[in-house]
Formats: C-alpha cells, structure tokens, sequence
C-alpha cells in the first residue's frame, strides 16, 4: 500500500506520510483516543490472520485521495467506484498480507529503535535541522493516522522491503547474457515490403439482401437494443442556497465575540519532560522509585536538559533536552495537560505525574500569548465562514427535508413544490449513461437501474454528487432489451460483410503472393505494379516505420544466404503487405565499462523483479485465503 502512495503521491504532506516514517512517542496520549475496530467483522484471513475492516476502509480512503489527485483540481469525487476500489485494496492488503508473513517466517524484522532513529533523521520532520514535533504531529493529523497505526503500516513495509531486496540483490546476469541481449538489440534488418490495400477491393464488393437476411438469423441475438429509462429528478445545491443568505451585522458581532474568546483561550505552552516509562522490564513501583529519585536530583540543583538527555525514556524529546515544542490544549493526555497548565513559567512538576506510558516530570519553559486581530481585520474571513456554515446548515436541513417528503410522496411533485425545486426530466438513456453531467454520474446510474424503483415506481433516497449537490429521481419511463428488427441493423449488417468479404479476397491475394514468393519469384514481379519500399538497416526502435510491420520483420527467421523470409501482415487498416527480409545485420558490438555496468545492472533487476514476483505468485497460491 505505502509503495503504491509512494508512487503517485503530490505535495509534502503525501510525500512525508508515505516515504517517511512516524514513531510512537511514549508521552502520547493520542492511542487511547483512535483504537483499531474491534470484533471479527474482517472483510478477509490470510493463512488465518485477519485482515482488520480498520486496514480496508484506512487503505480506501488513501486510494481516494490518491486518485483524486492524478485527476486534477476539479475531479469530481462521485466519478470513482466504491466497490471497484474496495475491492482492489483488498487484493492488495492480502497481497501485503502474504509478504510479511512469508518475511516474518524467514526472521526478518524492523526493530522499535529503527523506526524511532528514522523518525528523528527524517529532514522532512525537521526545522533548522532539528526534529520538529509540531510538524509531526500536523502530518499524521492530516493523513488520520494515529503514530500507533502509522508505525504497524512502517513495519509491515520494511520487512517486505528485506525479503524484496534478498531477491534483488541476488539476481544477476552473466556476460554472455549480457552480449547476446546488446547485440539484439543493436541488430537491424534490410527489409521491402508493398500494400495491397483495402479500399482497391471494397469497390468491387457486393452484399445482396439475401446474405443480410441471412447473417440477420445466424446473429439476432447480438442484435438487442440496451435497457434504458428516462427520468425525472430535483437538484438540490448548497451554492443556490448560499446565495440567498445575507449575513447581519449581529452574526458578524457574535462570531467576533466567540473569536476573541477562542484566542484568550488559545495561551500556548512551551514545556520538557522526564519520562520513566513502565515497561516489562521495569514496573510501576519501579518507575516510581526512579522518578521520585529524579525529582530529588532536580531539586538539588542538576540541570532539567542535562537529566532529560541521560535518563529519559522518550527518545525523541530526549536527545532536545526533553523539549517538547509549543502546544495549545487538546494536545497530550488529561493528567500530563492539567499538570502542565497548573504550572508558572519556569516551573517544574514537584512530583511525578502518572500517565498511562509511566512517570513524567514535567517543566514550563515559556508562555505564550495570541494576540487577536482587530474587528476590522477579522471580518472578510469571518463572513466567509459564517456563510460557509449557514449555507451548510441550511443544505443539511433542506436534504433532511427533501428525504423526508420524497419518502413518503408517490412523485416529485410535492417536495418539488414544498422545497421550490424544479422538476428536471432526462430522454432514455442506458445503464453506459449519457452525455449530461446527471446521466453520466455512476452514482445516478446505480440508483435509475434499481429494479425496486423501477417496479414500484417510487422516488430514490437523495443522492449526493458531491459535497454541495444532491439529487432525488424517480425513474417515469423503462424500456426492456429488445431484439432490432432487420431495418434497424441492416447497414450495420452490410458494413460488417463487406469487411469480411474485403478480408478474404485480400488474404486469398496474399496466399497468392507467398505461394509465388515459394517458387522464386521476385518481390517486385509479384507486386504487379504496386509500389515496393525497400528500407536498409531498420532498427527495433524505428518509428517511421508502422508497428504491425516492425514487430513482423523482427520475428521473421534470418533468412540463408542468397535466400529471403517472408510473410502477410494484416494492417490496422484493414489492408495486407507483403513483407521481405533479405538480411540482417548482427551489429559489432564494444560497449564501454559503463554501460556494461549500467545493462547488467538493469538486466539483473528485472530478473529480481520477475523472481520476486514469481515468489508472491507462489505464496498466494499455497495461502488459505478468506474472504469474507
């Protein structure tokens, strides 16, 4: 999964989350606020082991973003497949499943204090060259990963990338290979060829009513019309909403008020700590011990920074002196926050405080107060929000409306009415959907194919587009697959047995062509006044020349000296040439020291590649997979 991130990630936010890795930091209290999903609900097993519905709908959510990005600014969230995604995370996490199973099986491993090294040497977690815990802390914010999930998401990663790189590492190529490959690829062909095209037989062909008639009974199942409905629907959107609300002055004073408030109470703290953290080996009255202990070394004069770096069981705020940066409430756990807050400038904590990690000693090096801006300089951005907001109140409630009255209404009539929206109506059109941006919506395609609509005629639960627009249908018009009478196909019929016709008199000329090639004629006689090409020293890569064509030179034999090769080779358009090889011309090949390292080195990785991928194939064949 981070390697498929990794790969299409934009902006420094992706770039961090996926190429770099988060730690868990034992002052954080975040753990306790985001637990995986408990239960048994796991979508699938692999060889026994859950795969959590926590790990799906994380990986779902990564893939969104993923593909909303390589869509662009405007892509329209609606346009993507929950189920088509779903499912294709699934195939991945089993697959990821799989791997680090099959690492762990062979006691590979990413210890605690690799992940927590490479956290504090990662430069994009870092300000003027030191870790930044602010920064950290907004990354994982923003990507909803919590440091517990991030860190499992890591390890998982860097086993795999073990047994990945055994592969890699292991592969090779031998000179010989290495020879043979360069000189094939260097290799050319003089080659001539002519067309005998399509168009130069379509004029002589003829279809008569009787071969349509009768291609018509051979194929009339192929011949069905597409189901369609037509229908009618109400749009509801936050914009048109918006632009009826004006915003009074009283609205402005109060979320004015409400902000100066927010900044009064928005002091930042800049504060260290002292961690004895309660592990296996070292319990809760041991830590205790330690801490008091430490106190009393406070107290009798040892510096804060100094004791922290030595003697502290966070190591990230351990090698900064135990800093822990500037925070604003809402930040660590309740007891490490009250005890933090109850403190003046300078102080530190006279006993130790207990927080579900073990024992914290905490200091306040400095205060730091916001200073709040001015009616004046708050009030563009303050109506803005408030628009934003009423505007969104007023669509949530206008939807709960509309659901509501479309529920119990037999059309759209009556919320059409009640909520003043207009009734828009569609022509027919089929489950492929239609040009306008309403048929064309997979989601409103989805919902006008349900067959309980259809049947019952009732009005659709509203339907969200996007994050502003809604639309309630009810489907007025359904139209069956029929079979297409003959009129209807007819031209059609005729176009495809013209093409049939043009391919068998072209293959009959081609077969004609090679049985004189067989004999020894020459390439020019056989032409019979069609222009002959003659190109010298065609290379693989050669682009002025047609693929079809390429691709065919390059498979022909090398023919015997004083001897040609040929072949027919079907054109995209239609036509036929006739292709002559008269040599090849094996190139001498003196590659320097550094392209011979560059090939091998290029050469042996897609054979490593196609090794470990020949591994993954072989595991998940012999895996016992469930999915649920």
């Amino acid at each position: 999964m981070l390697q498929s991130i990794r790969d299409n990630s934009q902006g420094i936010i992706a770039k961090i989350i996926v190429g770099l890795i988060a730690v868990t930091f034992a002052l954080f209290g975040v753990e306790s606020l985001v637990s995986l999903t408990a239960g048994s609900n796991s979508p699938a097993t692999v060889n026994g082991e859950e795969i959590s519905q926590q790990d799906l709908i994380q990986g779902v959510q990564l893939q969104k973003r993923q593909m909303l990005s390589q869509m662009g600014e405007d892509a329209d969230p609606a346009l993507l497949d929950d189920n088509l995604i779903s499912n294709m995370v699934l195939e991945g996490l089993i697959e990821q499943s799989v791997l680090v199973q099959s690492a762990t099986d062979q006691g590979l491993s990413f210890s605690d204090a690799m992940i927590d090294q490479l956290i504090l040497t990662t430069p994009d977690f870092q300000q003027d060259g030191q870790f930044n815990r602010a920064q950290f802390e907004a990354v994982l914010r923003n990507a909803g990963l919590t440091p517990m999930m991030y860190r499992n998401l890591v390890r998982k990663e860097k086993v795999t990338e073990q047994e990945r790189a055994a592969f890699m590492l292991s592969a090779f190529t031998l000179p010989s290979e290495l020879k043979t490959i360069a000189q094939l690829d260097s290799q050319t062909r003089d080659l001539r060829y002519f067309t005998l095209p399509a168009e130069s037989v379509r004029a002589s062909i003829e279809v008569s009513d009787e071969e349509i008639a009768d291609y018509f009974d051979k194929h009339r199942t192929e011949f069905l019309t597409d189901e369609q409905v037509a229908i009618e629907y109400l749009l509801l959107e936050r914009d048109v909403l918006a632009s009826e609300i004006t915003v009074t002055d009283e609205q402005l004073q109060n979320a004015y008020q409400l902000l100066v408030d927010t900044f009064q109470a928005q002091e930042l703290r800049h504060s260290a700590h002292i961690l004895v953290a309660i592990s296996d080996e070292q319990d809760d009255a041991a830590a205790k011990v330690k801490a008091d202990a430490l106190v009393e070394r406070l107290a009798a004069g040892e510096a804060f920074e100094a004791l922290a770096k030595a003697e502290s069981d966070d190591p990230a705020s351990a090698e900064m002196g135990g800093d822990l940066g500037v925070n604003a409430k809402g930040v660590f756990s309740s007891e490490f926050e009250g005890a933090l807050f109850a403190l003046e400038k300078g102080q530190t904590t006279s006993t130790p405080i207990r927080t579900e990690f073990g024992y914290h000693i905490i200091k306040l090096i400095d205060v730091e107060e916001t200073e709040t801006p001015t009616f004046a300089e708050a009030k563009a951005d303050l109506e803005n929000d408030l628009l934003t907001q009423l505007s969104e109140e007023a669509y949530v409630a206008q939807l709960e409306r509309l659901a509501d009255i479309s529920f119990s209404s037999g059309d759209l009539v009556e919320p059409s009415e009640t909520l003043e929206l207009e009734i828009h109506k569609t022509d027919l059109f089929a489950r492929s959907g239609d040009e306008d941006e309403i048929t064309a919506n997979p989601k409103v395609l989805s919902v006008a194919f349900d067959g309980e609509l259809i049947k019952e005629g009732l009005n659709s639960t509203p339907i969200e587009l996007d994050s502003g627009r809604a639309v309630v249908l009810r489907v007025v018009q359904h139209e069956l697959p029929r079979e297409k009478t003959i009129d209807e196909v007819s031209a059609n019929i005729k176009d495809t047995l013209i093409d049939e016709k043009v391919s068998q008199a072209l293959t009959a000329q081609a077969d004609g062509i090679i049985a004189k090639l067989k004999q020894g004629e020459s390439l020019e006689n056989v032409a019979s006044g069609a222009t002959v090409m003659t190109l010298a020293g065609v290379a693989r890569s050669q682009q002025d020349l047609a693929q079809e064509l390429r691709t065919a030179a390059f498979k022909l034999p090398k023919p015997a000296a004083d001897s040609i090769s040929y072949t027919a080779v079907d054109m995209l358009d239609g036509s036929k040439s006739i292709l002559v090889l008269d040599k090849v011309i094996d190139a001498e090949i003196d590659l320097k020291p550094e392209e011979i390292s560059y090939m091998s080195m290029m050469l042996s990785n897609r054979k490593g590649q196609q090794d470990y991928q020949d591994y993954l194939t072989q595991l998940k064949e012999k895996a016992e997979v469930e999915r649920l």
